[in-house]
């Protein structure tokens, strides 16, 4: 059994969903464990029928510790203070073997063996940013990325993961202060820090638009690879991170990365629709009909300003033409 888990709310439902659907898809004998960050989610699975889900209530999973500071946390400081809490609640409540966390906005393109072979020798896996050059932000948001964690149940996992803990309830927010930044800098020194911890060195494990224009799209046999366009190093895209993916109503944004149109054509164009689709399901179930999911904060505002600078701009440069 592969066992993973993950935490959002009711704005990234439809992201959480194709998260599920990708390992459904692509993984033989999984579960999936969520932890519904408020009411709207925890009734949707609760209610729905879905295999290979457990859903898991804040009442179930608050404890103390964590109530005590989330009023001093924005949602977002929040849910990356929770994160290894998730990990040690399930390794005490389920007992289970191991379990690998992964962000909600993941989506899976395949699931090769012999990249999860790997794990079995260590306590803990994690996986870099690797930063394009033109994005690097390494040293202020971590070399590397929370995206995806692979702990054991074990002595040396659970340690890592009661320090981290106890770091993130100290100290997690979204600014870049003394060396931190939320609760992802913390990782920077646990190579070094604790004993079998393997990076990643697949880097189909943990493509983002920060990395994109690094690679190279090719198909063989309906797999989709990436290769890199300066070692040349060919990669069986595993999942990909749809990180700063902005959604106004029926439109998106990709935020402030450069995509090509192959990338777009590779990564975005099907999961776009596969988002829209899932909004539209969503609708039409009575507790989400007047829920609005697209993103309306101060951030949401300045996308769609820039947006329409963009979209004025274009339209200029082709009148010049």
């Amino acid at each position: 059994m592969k066992n993973f888990c993950t935490l959002f709310n009711a704005k990234y439902l439809p992201r959480g969903i194709l998260l599920y659907k990708s390992l459904q898809k692509n993984v033989k004998n999984f579960h999936l464990y969520i932890f519904a960050f408020d009411e709207l989610t925890l009734n949707y699975f609760s209610n729905k029928n879905y295999k290979n889900i457990t859903v898991i209530s804040l009442s179930q999973f608050e404890d103390e510790s964590l109530l005590k500071i989330k009023k001093t946390r924005t949602p977002t400081e929040y849910f990356w203070t929770c994160t290894g809490s998730t990990l040690i609640y399930l390794f005490k409540k389920f007992n289970l073997k191991d379990c690998i966390y992964v962000d909600s906005d993941l989506f899976f393109f395949s699931y090769p063996l012999n990249f999860f072979k790997k794990f079995k020798k260590y306590s803990c896996v994690i996986t870099k940013h690797n930063y394009a050059k033109k994005y690097d932000q390494s040293k202020t948001n971590g070399i590397y990325c929370v995206q995806f964690l692979y702990f054991k149940n074990n002595l040396i996992g659970n340690k890592i993961l009661e320090d981290w803990r106890k770091k993130c309830l100290r100290w997690c927010y979204n600014r870049i202060e003394k060396g931190k930044f939320g609760d992802q800098k913390y990782l920077d020194v646990w190579p070094k820090k604790f004993n079998q911890v393997y990076v990643s060195d697949h880097l189909g494990a943990g493509l983002a638009p920060w990395n994109l224009i690094d690679y190279n799209f090719f198909n063989k046999k309906k797999t989709l690879f990436i290769k890199n366009k300066f070692t040349k190093k060919k990669y069986e895209l595993i999942f990909f991170h749809y990180h700063d993916l902005k959604y106004f109503n029926k439109y998106f944004f990709l935020g402030g990365y450069k995509i090509s149109i192959i990338a777009y054509l590779k990564i975005y164009k099907d999961y776009k629709s596969l988002y829209l689709k899932e909004i539209k399901k969503l609708k039409k179930i009575t507790i989400f009909k007047d829920f609005n999911f697209a993103d309306n904060s101060g951030v949401g505002k300045m996308y769609i300003i820039n947006l329409i600078k963009k979209i004025f701009y274009l339209k200029n440069l082709k009148f010049i033409k």
